[in-house]
């Protein structure tokens, strides 16, 4: 994941986004470049208040959407599991998304831009961002459940 930045690379981000660099919105998104897991607001909060107690939860979404906004993370709302998840990775990607345990995964070596190409010449869109979702079951998932089927 963006091959876990150094701090003086996620302020450069934050100051060419025209953020203002503060403990907290550092913290939060250095949490989220350094996971691999696609956390959730309510993950960041949980996992930063032992070391930030006076953090909120409303600056860990207000954060977030202005990451959001300024283009340094992703959202990902439809891992069917009603909560809203967060990518730092930010380059065309796919995600795989399991139905049954809500993992997230990326695929970063596949390469979108000519998907991408073929779109545009299709639709006449012109992308800000490209990301491919595939829903399905995960291998893990996949043992549990035909463990669970009897005589099988």
């Amino acid at each position: 994941m963006t091959d876990r930045l150094p701090p003086d690379i996620l302020i450069g981000h934050l100051k060419e986004a025209e953020l203002r660099v503060t403990p907290q919105r550092l913290a939060i998104y250095r949490a989220l470049v350094a996971s691999d897991a696609h956390p959730t607001a309510k993950d960041l909060f949980e996992q930063l208040q032992s070391t930030l107690p006076s953090m909120s939860q409303a600056t860990v979404y207000n954060t977030l959407q202005a990451l959001v906004e300024h283009g340094l993370i992703q959202e990902i709302a439809e891992a069917h599991d009603g909560a809203v998840h967060y990518d730092a990775e930010t380059t065309p990607h796919i995600n795989l998304i399991c139905t049954n345990c809500h993992r997230i995964e990326d695929v970063l070596d596949v390469p979108l831009h000519d998907v991408a190409e073929q779109v545009t010449a299709r639709s006449g869109y012109q992308f800000q961002n490209m990301r491919i979702a595939y829903y399905g079951l995960c291998p893990r998932c996949q043992q549990t459940l035909a463990a669970d089927q009897p005589g099988e």
